[in-house]
Order: C-alpha cells, then structure tokens, then sequence
C-alpha cells in the first residue's frame, strides 16, 4: 500500500490580525490567540507574520512568542512608493 501524498495548504504564510495586536498586550485571549497562530504557522511549515505592530513591548511580545516579521507604525507609517524606496535605500 503507498502511503498518501501529505495535504498542503495554498499558501506559505499566516497573518496575525491587527485586532488581536492591538490588545494582546492587555488581554489574554488576545495573547492567546497571537500565540496559538504561531504555533499553528510553525507547526504547518509556515512564516508568520503580525500587523498593526506600534510599540515596541508588542514587537517583543511576539518576537519571544516566535514571531519575526511585522508590520505596523513601529517601524513607518504606510509611504507612496517613493517613499517606500527612499525609505529602504542604503545611505
């Protein structure tokens, strides 16, 4: 008997809702929930990535939670392109 091929997802990363950043500092169903995506993310093989990611406490929250991509005011408000390229540009 072969063994079956293993099922995979139609897509290679999660996203943690800004709504769940936003509180989860504060909440622990929130906190709950963004730990529990990481968990799932890591184990289906998956990135994780978390928006809405405006102070720093929330950036190490996830980070010692295993998530290490964000997005959020943190870091820039949204830029046109332009400013996205100027942005990232080496000096």
């Amino acid at each position: 008997m072969t063994k079956p091929e293993p099922k995979r997802l139609p897509l290679d990363q999660l996203k943690i809702d800004q709504s769940f950043v936003h509180d989860m500092l504060s909440n622990a169903h929130d906190a709950s929930i963004a730990r529990t995506i990481i968990a799932l993310a890591e184990n289906l093989g998956l990135h994780v990535i978390a928006e809405g990611v405006d102070t720093e406490e929330q950036r190490n929250f996830l980070s010692d939670s295993g998530c290490h991509a964000y997005q959020g005011y943190l870091f820039s408000r949204p830029l046109p392109l332009a400013g996205f390229e100027a942005f990232v540009k080496p000096d």
